[in-house]
């Protein structure tokens, strides 16, 4: 089995730097889970907007001032990474801040709307513009044929993390309302829980992982010279249109994505009237199945196919959206949840190594910043999508729920037209 991994990375790469690169997925889940699946939007929701009709939207209106933020940074972002060997240096940037904004969430209370907001906003930036920065090591600790097995690891580990993260919170919330305490007494707590394991268990990542990246003498006209490289790029997409269709079909799919992720709290309380602890009991099985389907796809998609393996897991979302729009009792509901948790960990772990496989060696990082603006574009869409269609509809979340699902089915469309080794041979003649 030792030998099996090691014939996965490339030459030089140890298997701990690997152990390395996956834990700081590990350690950013609890993030997403607590914060934006599980949590915090559930609270925002019905604590901090007090469950009005535009509750819904003014959540996804949060986060999609964080991606916009990300959209106009991530490529130069990208692009200084590269140029300067700073991957490692804007990655530790990026954490402190995420994991500070997620403690300073715990003060936010009943009717901070505008407190919640920025700080959802500010706490969300950082989180997104760190995962492209881990995500552009991929390509430098795995072999080309071997992404979909490295990103199947990491993404396993993340939701292990997620699940600890959520584990640990659910302890908190049963203990604080077995005295009697309310949402509003338990988030602060949930919060510094959330913070406090995203810092200690990233210590891996800035310890073993290497920065293998050759940086150039600095020099003035840094942010000019970051553009230049991006309007280059986009400058010779032609030489990369399967790379370029493939972030297209990204921006689509994950809309549908993201919407589950950012509202799956909101969808459970709010159309099922699940409580916080049975939402949460929910969550916590949900990151067992995606940690599943991100370590047994990531397994199989290398010989699937990567596409046939997108492709497998976008027909999974369109039976996750036709099961909880007709759920009405918790049953159907539970076997929805768990059908979304074994495609998302199966899309994100194909969807990552996908974009490792296509990008040219020289523009990694900078493609990976490509990959975050359309994952980030796509994030602005499927909740913005969702919380629109809940808010004209009255507070109809079946009903957002249903418009989210033809975010997979242009997804699919768009996916038929991509050749995998079409693109994989343009980035490998790139000189560039």
């Amino acid at each position: 089995m030792a030998a099996k991994r090691a014939g996965a990375l490339n030459p030089g790469v140890q298997r701990r730097e690997v152990w390395a690169w996956a834990m700081y997925d590990f350690a950013n889940s609890g993030y997403t889970t607590v914060v934006i699946t599980a949590v915090f939007n559930a609270y925002f929701v019905a604590v901090v907007a007090g469950s009005a009709d535009w509750a819904s939207f003014a959540w996804s209106a949060a986060l999609a001032v964080s991606y916009v933020a990300i959209m106009l940074t991530a490529p130069v972002l990208g692009a200084y990474a590269d140029l300067y060997g700073a991957k490692k240096r804007l990655l530790l940037a990026t954490t402190l801040g995420c994991v500070l904004g997620t403690a300073a969430l715990g003060f936010v209370g009943p009717g901070d709307l505008a407190l919640a907001f920025v700080l959802v906003a500010v706490s969300n930036f950082f989180f997104g513009s760190g995962e492209n920065l881990i995500a552009a090591f991929l390509p430098e600790l795995a072999r080309g044929r071997a992404m979909g097995k490295v990103s199947g690891w990491g993404w396993g580990l993340g939701y292990l993390g997620g699940l600890l993260v959520l584990g640990l919170a659910l302890v908190h919330v049963e203990r604080v309302q077995a005295a009697g305490g309310e949402a509003q007494d338990f988030v602060p707590g949930v919060m510094l829980i959330t913070a406090g394991m995203f810092a200690l268990c990233a210590l891996p990542t800035f310890l073993l992982l290497k920065e293998r990246a050759v940086p150039r003498p600095l020099a003035e006209g840094l942010v000019r010279d970051a553009f230049r490289r991006v309007g280059g790029s986009l400058a010779h997409a032609r030489r990369y249109r399967d790379l370029a269709r493939f972030l297209l079909c990204i921006v689509f799919y994950q809309a549908g994505i993201q919407a589950v992720i950012a509202l799956a709290a909101v969808y459970a309380q709010e159309a099922m009237h699940f409580d916080t602890r049975q939402t949460l009991q929910l969550i916590l099985v949900v990151n067992i199945t995606a940690a599943v389907g991100a370590l047994a796809f990531g397994q199989v998609q290398d010989r699937l196919g990567h596409r046939r393996a997108i492709a497998l897991t976008l027909v999974g979302w369109l039976v996750m959206v036709g099961l909880a729009y007709t759920a009405t009792e918790p049953g159907r509901f539970w076997l929805a949840a768990n059908v979304a948790g074994l495609c998302l960990g199966a899309s994100q772990s194909a969807g990552r190594a996908l974009v490792g496989y296509l990008s040219p060696r020289s523009h990694r990082a900078e493609f990976f910043g490509l990959w975050g603006l359309a994952v980030k574009l796509s994030s602005i869409l499927g909740p913005m999508t969702y919380g629109t269609a809940a808010w004209a509809s009255g507070g109809d979340h079946r009903l957002a729920m249903l418009f989210t699902g033809a975010y997979f089915v242009v997804g699919l469309l768009i996916l038929a037209g991509v050749d995998v080794e079409r693109g994989r041979r343009a980035a490998l003649r790139s000189a560039g």
